[in-house]
Formats: structure tokens, sequence, C-alpha cells
């Protein structure tokens, strides 16, 4: 089971069948151990994956327990939100790395994902990956790499009174972070900000992605959702 799992897109609402577009900018890849079971030098196995994805791209990296390359600080107050150091820490991200814990790239296209997959069988680590893609997509990363694919788990997607959910832009940021620590009602005034030119898509993405505590909010995608947004429905 994955927290990304459910991860939204209006390409695949229901109003849009039956012709969806792919999503073809979203792909994270996760390295998981089990206490007692393959867990010995897990600190160093689990770095090793992060270095290999630092190779190929990633827009984010994340540690389960620390949050991503953007994170809050204890250090700074709310007044200091605006005028923080926006720049990615990647290495902070490994450094932090103390035990079990779940690790987590994210890659903006499919040719960075399978060059990393590709990568990480090569290593051998001992540990479990989960690729979190479209189903095409992971299944094809799987034969190109020599990959057999071990089991496939997929979201049904949303049930119930769906007229009851924010609209699909809102859902599309949200549902980035599967913890759901990014609220609705904050991912509205932060597209509010955008469409007013209060902030820029990019300030607004790298705040919006301290709050993912695991780190696999893809800021490349949600900056492109962003900017569209700027003119839609205006």
């Amino acid at each position: 089971m994955t927290n990304t799992l459910h991860r939204y897109s209006e390409h695949y609402a229901f109003e849009r069948l039956p012709n969806p577009q792919p999503v073809n900018d979203d792909f994270i890849v996760f390295a998981m151990a089990s206490r007692g079971v393959n867990d010995d030098d897990l600190i160093t196995k689990y770095r090793a994956f992060l270095r290999l994805a630092l190779k190929h791209n990633p827009v984010n990296i994340g540690d389960a327990t620390k949050g991503g390359v953007l994170r809050p600080h204890r250090d700074l107050n709310p007044t200091a939100h605006w005028k923080r150091d926006q720049l990615p820490n990647p290495e902070e991200v490994i450094a932090g790395i103390e035990g079990h814990t779940t690790v987590a790239a994210v890659f903006e296209n499919y040719e960075d994902m399978k060059a990393f997959v590709d990568e990480v069988r090569a290593a051998n680590l001992g540990v479990s990956v989960n690729i979190s893609a479209p189903m095409d997509a992971a299944a094809r990363c799987c034969r190109e790499t020599g990959i057999a694919r071990h089991s496939v788990e997929y979201s049904l997607g949303f049930c119930g009174r769906v007229d009851k959910l924010p609209d699909a832009t809102v859902l599309e940021l949200s549902t980035m972070c599967g913890h759901g620590m990014l609220s609705a009602n904050f991912v509205k005034k932060m597209i509010e900000w955008v469409k007013e030119n209060r902030r820029s898509p990019a300030e607004v993405t790298r705040t919006m992605a301290r709050f993912c505590i695991c780190g696999v909010f893809n800021v490349a995608r949600a900056e492109r959702i962003l900017d569209e947004a700027r003119t839609k429905n205006r």
C-alpha cells in the first residue's frame, strides 16, 4: 500500500471519459524494508537509494519521518514564511535518515524514472521497491528493466457524493500529499493568490511542498497546474 495511490488527475475525472489523457509527469519510486527481515545496514541502503535517485533529475526526494527537499523548520516563525530560503536541500534529506522509515524519489518524466529503476535493480540493495505510476507506465518500466513484477494495487477512484468534493484543480494539488496534510481550503487560498498575482506558481508550490511530511509532493507538476490555473475560469 502506498499513500500516493489516490493522486487525482482531472484527466481521469468521470466527466472526461471516454477519452482520458494519460498522466505523464508524475512518477514515484519508494524503498522500504521490514523489521528483522532485510533491515541490516538500513541507513546505508536508504542513503545509497537516494544518491542514485539524485543522478536522474528527481523533482523531490523524501524521508517519510522528516519530509522532502523543502521542509519546515522549528527555528522559523510564520513571519519568515515568504522570505525564507526557497532552495531545495537533498543533502539534508539524505543525512537525516536515522533508521526505519520509507524513502522515495519523485520524477516528472518516464525516462528519468526508468533510468533510476534500472540503476536500483543493478545495485541490488536488498530492500523492497514500489513504483507508483500509471499502470501502463509501471508495467512498461518493469519490462524494460527486466523486473518480474511482484504485485499490483490500484485505486478505483472517488465514489459516493463526489459533488461534495473540491474542484479538480484543488484535488490535483491536495492529493499529492497522501497523508492529507494539505487542506482543500489552504490549496484554494494558494490558487487564488496565484490568480491575483500575489504569489508566483513557484513560490506557492514550494510553500505547499513543506506540508508534505513524506516528501512525495511533485513540485514540477504542481507548478504547471498552478500556472494553468492562472487563466482557467478567471
